[in-house]
């Protein structure tokens, strides 16, 4: 058995003269949680459709769970679990009966042993004659991969899981990814364009801008690799930098608007230089900014990620008007 539940190869996806993916590759481990970093617009849920099944790529090639996506689009489909960041689920059907179109679609007999299964785990069982439209927004989320885990699929694709949820709800529903990940044993490859779910659940990200990988690794490898800490310091008046530049353990020294940006290596090791050699009279407030995937993001494309949402809309026109 391969290592790799998801294996892709230089995909690339056009629409005319709309180039939605630009070349991709990447591999997910089997039994990790995997996440697709990046905007809106970015390409994530074109990977996701590609790697699904539900649309071919231009050129490239996709293996999910041994299937080549292409060639046995069937076989992966049967393989595979979807959560759409759009609605699944039918409002005017109970859970019940939205487990068993489910089970019809995907071929699946002996359905009901595991819906009842899945809705004990999900603590639904006791809602499950309820209308769906009635169901609070995580009882919603619950049934939806309770539904995309019907078929006991080897890979589970969840795309934008948590967009538009409160706080509260979004927490669940990380732990909920976190369990599903861990006690049914599925590789899961998720897509996100919040930066701080990314860091939580995933154990490697591939950040992915206008179609293009742009790094791929565990968010605390990709967090070290822009080059150490930030001490913010703001300033009542000048302070001499060239003291500060001096420093053994500071990268580098930047002021304005009366800020100093301090890039160090290490934050721990460099506040006790920087008190030693600055008059802290003049200083109003500090503080340390770790580095972070937006820090990466921000680092690799020179754009923070919510400056680089596309409009949906503006790129579905863009595809609409391609295939004309």
């Amino acid at each position: 058995m391969s290592s790799e539940a998801v294996v892709a190869e230089n995909l690339v996806k056009r629409y005319g003269d709309v180039t939605a993916l630009a070349g991709i590759s990447f591999s997910v481990h089997n039994g990790e949680i995997f996440g697709l970093l990046g905007p809106n617009g970015a390409g994530k849920t074109t990977t996701i459709k590609i790697l699904t099944g539900l649309t071919p790529p231009t050129s490239g090639r996709a293996i999910v769970a041994g299937f080549d996506v292409v060639k046995n689009p069937n076989e992966v489909k049967r393989r595979v679990g979807w959560v759409s960041s759009e609605v699944i689920l039918d409002d005017d059907l109970n859970a019940w009966e939205n487990l068993e179109l489910q089970a019809k679609l995907q071929g699946v007999s002996n359905w009901r042993e595991r819906a009842t299964e899945l809705l004990k785990y999900f603590d639904l069982l006791p809602h499950a004659k309820r209308p769906v439209g009635n169901y609070s927004t995580g009882m919603r989320k619950k049934l939806e991969i309770a539904t995309a885990l019907l078929h006991s699929p080897e890979v589970l694709f969840l795309d934008e899981p948590t967009i538009g949820l409160d706080v509260n709800t979004r927490a669940m529903l990380w732990d909920l990814i976190r369990t599903v990940n861990r006690e049914f044993g599925v590789t899961i490859l998720l897509t996100t364009h919040y930066m701080e779910e990314a860091d939580a659940l995933c154990n490697r990200v591939a950040i992915i801008n206008l179609g293009r990988i742009m790094a791929i690794g565990a968010p605390a490898e990709l967090k070290s690799s822009v080059g150490g800490e930030v001490v913010e310091l703001e300033v009542e008046r000048p302070i001499d930098l060239s003291r500060l530049r001096e420093l053994p353990d500071v990268v580098d020294v930047a002021a304005a608007d009366g800020r100093i940006r301090i890039t160090v290596r290490r934050a721990e090791e460099a506040i006790p230089q920087i008190v030693r050699v600055l008059d802290f009279a003049a200083v109003k407030s500090l503080r340390v900014e770790k580095p972070t995937l937006d820090t990466v993001f921000m680092k690799l494309t020179g754009k923070r990620i919510e400056e680089s949402h596309m409009d949906y809309r503006k790129f579905y026109a863009m595809i609409r008007r391609a295939r004309q």
